[in-house]
């Protein structure tokens, strides 16, 4: 028989090997993938080139040319930083695989179904953003290894193989599982024995200034894959497969990743730039490099395929292969002619909205509706839960407004006005996901002296 979920919006059955993704949300949800298909997935997404080029703004957190973390500070706040984004993207999944529903369907619960288009709009824009970034940075990695092609041939290349892959996203999963995962892991080992046979500094040699700015660059890395998390989990057998195949592949990837990015500065690369080349020089390095570029094919591929489900929280009877294969042509389109480098600012700030909507997110949901949302297409509006969501975004803003100009002098001024200075210790990410996920918790226990009060007045 299939099962119901609780919110009785999507029918869940049992999938095997051959399952495949629904066209339209209106049909059944096949829960196929394994713990070891999640690990598969989630352990590539873990993984990026521009990850460990990141490593800079974990080594210099205050920016270019200021005092460098000690490695031990740094290794610490990678490691602190991907627990703390990973749980959020974790626990997010587990909603996915309880209710069977996509990450931006889940939203309806949240916030009621017409609200829940903003954040599904922010999110299509974030998502083809990326979807773009990731095709020029995977021919830029292309045409490092192997120049004879121009960069424009790669993008098309990785464009059409992206569009592919989002035919039979079920079927790309068990090839990530089957043949990119254990080829990903022998590399990230392969490189990490290599860097550090260099000399290392002192571990404590260095600063702790910056810490928390550090941590914070790694938490927003880890959660900005939140809002896509249930796309992927609702497909999950059970959701502690769901919970433990994301927390502990993403978990244990980025980590490596971040790492192996903070050895090469610190050993054989002064500057993110060197990074590629710095892979390159050891022995079989370039085999190495090409295998960590064909791989980052699952970041657009994640990216293309969640653009296509949130679009179908706006319209759930549209087809999602076409859908799909229309957003990796754009994506490509817009890789070839546009310069990304003027929309990346705009993407960071995009996902700022993100890290208290997640903190909104697992309050009401665990705790305050214990599972139970309506997701259905007519789920009434909570304007309520605008409130925690705008004062977790204001934190973030009031601490790390991003690298917008006008947007920064904006929240600069406002600062000056409530005579608010952040301090050195202040992480945007952690504070406003502690503001948000507080506001919830107060809102909802108001909310029950309130219906108490009015049971006990107005009794049935």
């Amino acid at each position: 028989m299939p099962a119901t979920s609780d919110a009785e919006s999507f029918t869940i059955v049992a999938g095997d090997k051959h399952s495949e993704v629904s066209l339209t949300l209106s049909e059944p949800v096949p829960q196929a993938l394994g713990l070891f298909d999640q690990f598969g997935l989630w352990g590539n997404l873990g993984v990026s080139l521009l990850g460990f080029t990141g490593a800079i703004f974990v080594l210099q957190p205050n920016g270019t040319g200021t005092p460098e973390l000690s490695l031990i500070a740094g290794l610490s706040a990678i490691v602190l930083g991907t627990i703390l984004g990973t749980l959020a993207v974790a626990l997010s999944g587990v909603a996915g695989a309880r209710t069977g529903a996509p990450a931006m369907v889940l939203l309806r619960g949240l916030f009621g179904t017409e609200l829940s288009y903003l954040p599904t709009v922010l999110n299509i824009l974030q998502c083809l953003g990326w979807g773009v970034f990731e095709l020029v940075t995977i021919a830029t990695a292309a045409h490092t290894v192997a120049p004879a092609l121009p960069r424009g041939s790669y993008i098309v290349i990785a464009g059409v193989v992206t569009g592919l892959l989002t035919l039979r996203p079920l079927g790309a999963i068990r090839i990530l599982r089957r043949v990119a995962t254990p080829a990903v892991a022998v590399v990230l080992v392969y490189l990490s024995v290599e860097l550090v046979r260099h000399r290392l500094p002192a571990f404590t040699h260095g600063t702790w200034s910056g810490y928390w700015a550090a941590t914070d660059t790694v938490v927003a890395v880890a959660i900005s894959f939140a809002p896509l998390a249930a796309d992927y989990t609702r497909h999950s057998r059970s959701q502690r497969t769901a919970f433990w195949g994301t927390f502990v592949g993403y978990g244990v990837t980025q980590i490596l990743c971040y790492v192996i990015g903070l050895l090469a500065l610190v050993t054989v690369a002064r500057n993110p730039s060197d990074i590629y080349g710095a892979f390159i020089a050891v022995p079989l390095g370039s085999l190495c490099f090409a295998l960590l570029a064909t791989r980052e094919l699952d970041q657009s591929f994640a990216d293309v395929y969640s653009t296509a489900v949130s679009i179908q929280n706006l319209r759930p009877l549209l087809d999602r292969r076409v859908l799909a294969l229309g957003i990796a042509s754009l994506a490509t389109v817009l890789a070839l002619w546009t310069n990304v480098a003027d929309y990346e600012n705009f993407l960071v700030l995009i996902g700022s909205v993100f890290v208290p909507m997640s903190a909104v997110f697992i309050v009401d949901f665990f705790v305050l509706s214990h599972g139970h949302w309506n997701l259905s297409h007519h789920a009434p509006r909570r304007f309520v839960m605008l409130v925690p969501w705008s004062m977790g975004f204001i934190t973030y803003q009031l601490i790390n407004p991003g690298y917008i100009s006008w947007w920064v002098s904006l929240w600069m001024n406002v600062g000056r006005l409530i005579d608010f200075r952040p301090a050195s210790w202040m992480s945007a990410s952690l504070c406003s996901f502690f503001v948000a996920a507080v506001a919830t918790l107060a809102g909802g226990g108001v909310a029950r002296i309130t219906r108490r009060r009015r049971d006990r007045r107005y009794p049935a």
